[in-house]
């Protein structure tokens, strides 16, 4: 009887009653994104250059082949120790991840049984997030697709037992994510989709919360009214949905507090979050989250933020004190560089560099990029892809900086896709 009274105290359900019953509540949802193997194949898994506690696992490479530094990513097994390390730590709400790695940890492992995080699978895969090398999918409006099915997620099987009532031995919630770009019949297409999603997971006791990115292609939309674009979006299309079907929270981009206290004060039962984006310097991540925070969001969905730094476990722990109100970003970061240096781990850049906003979309006086999920970089910061032996990439832009999608080559448009996503 005590493992099942355990079993039931997640700390996500707390939150939300919580955030629902007092809106000036501090109490925030972290959750950590690690369901990037649903988009970006072996880079998912991010650098080898930080492993958990129990080290490298056995990978097998051809040293007449690859030097160590290029097989630099981190193989699957080692990707779920961090996950384990990261849900025992105990500091975020949320662990998201695919279908396959829920079934492994989820499922036959029974990882979260004990644990007050709430386990989560992403249920759909929009063709915005197929970042494989040397495609060009990202570069063609998001189109609705889903590769793991409800009952897959839920219980590993085609059809679901649910005999049992909700007591399910997956993951009982679900990341749903749309993108409009503007155009009647892309978007018409894809609100069908997250019609028939929303019904099949009422039906089924399927819960999900919604993540909602800016026009992955030239939406006509001036760059700094992109955020009311997707703000009267998501109302919209929420007002048409009962509490049985809407979400239980909404994952953002980050448009600056105009936009984010104009969303979150429509309605008070309404729970937004943000999402973290390209992984930008420490500062950007710290920042980002104690600003959004600030003008009303309620949860952080970060994935790149976390699963590149330099220590994941003392960075989620520095997001967390933020969020609590005991530091703030500036000081979080010099903490941060402090426990890298007790435990002898290079950082990635000097605290001088770790303590300076490099996103744009941290400028809030600045434009917000009329299309992509996270600030376009700027040209001096674009994208070497491989093999081009260091000449730095461009691409066309409009007199107010943003991308020309017009005038791009298919060369200028990978450099773009992968400045954008920071690959």
């Amino acid at each position: 009887m005590l493992r099942r009274v355990i079993f039931f105290m997640k700390s996500l359900d707390a939150k939300l009653a919580e955030i629902r019953a007092r809106r000036n509540s501090r109490a925030f949802i972290l959750a950590d994104a690690k369901d990037a193997d649903m988009a970006y194949g072996v880079r998912a898994t991010g650098p080898r250059s930080y492993l958990a506690r129990r080290g490298a696992r056995p990978a097998q490479f051809s040293p007449e082949v690859w030097t160590r530094e290029e097989f630099g990513f981190r193989n699957l097994p080692e990707f779920l120790d961090i996950i384990r390390e990261v849900t025992h730590q105990g500091l975020v709400d949320i662990m998201l991840m695919s279908a396959y790695v829920n079934e492994q940890l989820t499922i036959k492992e029974g990882l979260f049984q004990n644990s007050h995080v709430t386990p989560a699978a992403r249920a759909n895969d929009t063709t915005d997030v197929w970042a494989a090398r040397h495609g060009c999918y990202m570069g063609e409006a998001s189109q609705p697709f889903r590769s793991a099915s409800i009952d897959h997620i839920q219980c590993g099987e085609v059809a679901c037992d649910r005999s049992g009532g909700k007591d399910f031995p997956g993951a009982n919630l679900g990341l749903y994510s749309i993108t409009y770009v503007n155009d009647l019949e892309q978007d018409r297409e894809a609100l069908l989709a997250y019609k028939e999603f929303r019904e099949e997971a009422e039906r089924k006791g399927f819960r999900h919360f919604l993540e909602v990115f800016d026009p992955n292609v030239d939406s006509g939309i001036p760059a700094e009214k992109l955020g009311e674009f997707v703000n009267d979006n998501i109302l919209r299309t929420l007002a048409g949905v009962p509490d049985a079907g809407r979400p239980l929270f909404l994952k953002v981009v980050y448009h600056g507090p105009r936009a984010m206290e104009e969303l979150c004060q429509y309605d008070p039962n309404m729970v937004v979050g943000i999402m973290g984006g390209g992984a930008g310097t420490t500062y950007d991540a710290f920042k980002l989250i104690h600003d959004a925070q600030k003008y009303g969001a309620r949860a952080a969905l970060f994935g790149r933020k976390i699963n590149q730094a330099e220590h994941q476990l003392a960075f989620i722990e520095m997001l967390r004190l933020i969020t609590d109100g005991q530091i703030g970003p500036e000081e979080a970061v010099r903490a941060y560089h402090g426990v890298l240096q007790g435990k002898g781990i290079q950082p990635h850049r000097s605290l001088a560099e770790d303590l300076q906003p490099t996103a744009q979309s941290m400028n809030y006086a600045g434009t917000v990029p009329a299309s992509g999920r996270r600030s376009d970089p700027p040209a001096s910061a674009a994208a070497r892809p491989p093999g081009t032996g260091g000449a730095v990439a461009d691409w066309p832009r409009r007199a107010d900086g943003s991308p020309d999608f017009a005038r791009m080559n298919s060369q200028q448009r990978l450099a773009y896709d992968q400045a954008r996503l920071q690959l």
